[in-house]
C-alpha cells in the first residue's frame, strides 16, 4: 500500500511539473542539434527555458513554422495537402515526439498540414 501511495505521488508530481515533456524536449533537442558538448548545451538550454519563463519571452522551440512545412511537404510527395496517419506517426517518433510504446489512436482523419504543426 505505502508503496502505491509514493509511486502515485510521484507520477502526480511529474505530471504537475510537466518533467516528462522537459526530458522529451532536451531530449529531442539533443538529437535535433547534436552538439560536441552536450551537457553544456543542456545548461545553456534550461537556462533559456527559465529566462522565457520569468520574463514571458518566446520558448525556444528548435523547429520552427517552415521546418514544420517542409517535413510536412517532403511527406506529401503528391502535394493533397493530407498525409496519412502512419508517415504522422512516424514523423512524431522522428522528431522525439512520441515514444515507441505510445500508443496513438489512429481516428481515421487525414493530417492536413495545420493538424501536423498544431501536433509539432
Amino acid at each position: 500500500m505505502e508503496t502505491s501511495n509514493r509511486e502515485l505521488q510521484a507520477a502526480e508530481y511529474l505530471e504537475r511539473h510537466q518533467i516528462k515533456e522537459l526530458l522529451s524536449y532536451l531530449t529531442s533537442a539533443l538529437l535535433f542539434f547534436r552538439p560536441e558538448k552536450p551537457r553544456e548545451y543542456l545548461v545553456s538550454l534550461l537556462e533559456r527555458l527559465r529566462i522565457a519563463k520569468v520574463t514571458g519571452v518566446a520558448f525556444p522551440f528548435f523547429m520552427d513554422n517552415s521546418n514544420i512545412v517542409a517535413m510536412f511537404e517532403m511527406m506529401d510527395s503528391s502535394g493533397r495537402g493530407t498525409i496519412s496517419f502512419v508517415q504522422y506517426k512516424e514523423a512524431l517518433k522522428t522528431l522525439g515526439l512520441c515514444t515507441e510504446d505510445e500508443d496513438l489512436k489512429d481516428d481515421g482523419h487525414i493530417i492536413t498540414l495545420d493538424k501536423f504543426k498544431e501536433e509539432v
